[in-house]
């Protein structure tokens, strides 16, 4: 198999990968609201924790986690390579914002993000987790700490790079500006003063 193959393949089924929602499928099995329809109207953890409840949100970040550490290994299996699980784990965050199977319609990708800085890069991905663990203990606002994680290990990602190296880079500041793009009504409200914090309801 050409290497063109392999990686056209593994963008493929990361997008696939990732277009499985854990929240749609969560709500569903345990006769939950339909998350598109309430809330912030997104299918990831953040949405899923206050349409229903810590359980279930959980459930929702461990399997959108899983979901992105899942197609970084296979692109690591096929390819041997971190582009071949940068390339995977990029659709897989894709296909969690953008799925198929959920008409386009889906979360932010900061739990997929999460895994996918982790098995690609773990130094950056460790740094940026512990700045959003105290930002989000500090506020109690997820989306600040969430935008904080994709930045900061974009920053460190950029940082470290080995020799410069500008796809590793471009890489990184994709998955951050797109995790910021989709948290942009999160920025309105926390400027207004209107972003609901941790453990309060819909």
């Amino acid at each position: 198999m050409s290497d063109t193959l392999k990686y056209i393949i593994l963008a493929i089924a990361g997008y696939l990968i990732g277009s499985f929602s854990f929240g749609m499928t969560t709500s569903q099995v345990t006769h939950g609201p339909d998350l598109r329809k309430v809330g912030s109207g997104n299918t990831g953890a953040s949405n899923a924790l206050r349409a229903m409840d810590t359980k279930r949100g959980l459930i929702v970040f461990l399997g959108d986690f899983a979901k992105g550490a899942l197609a970084c290994g296979l692109g690591w299996w096929l390819t041997g390579s971190v582009y071949g699980a940068m390339l995977a784990g990029l659709c897989a965050v894709i296909g969690h914002n953008w799925p198929v199977y959920y008409g386009f319609h889906g979360g932010k990708g900061v739990s997929t993000s999460t895994a996918v800085g982790l098995c690609c890069f773990p130094i950056p991905a460790l740094i940026g987790y512990a700045a959003a663990i105290l930002a989000i203990w500090a506020t109690r606002f997820i989306s600040l700490g969430s935008m904080i994680f994709v930045v900061l290990f974009a920053l460190f990602t950029t940082i470290l790079a080995a020799h410069g190296d500008w796809l590793i880079i471009a890489w990184a500041w994709v998955l951050a500006l797109m995790c910021v793009w989709r948290h942009r009504s999160n920025i309105k409200r926390l400027l207004r003063g209107e972003e609901r914090k941790i453990g309060e309801k819909l």
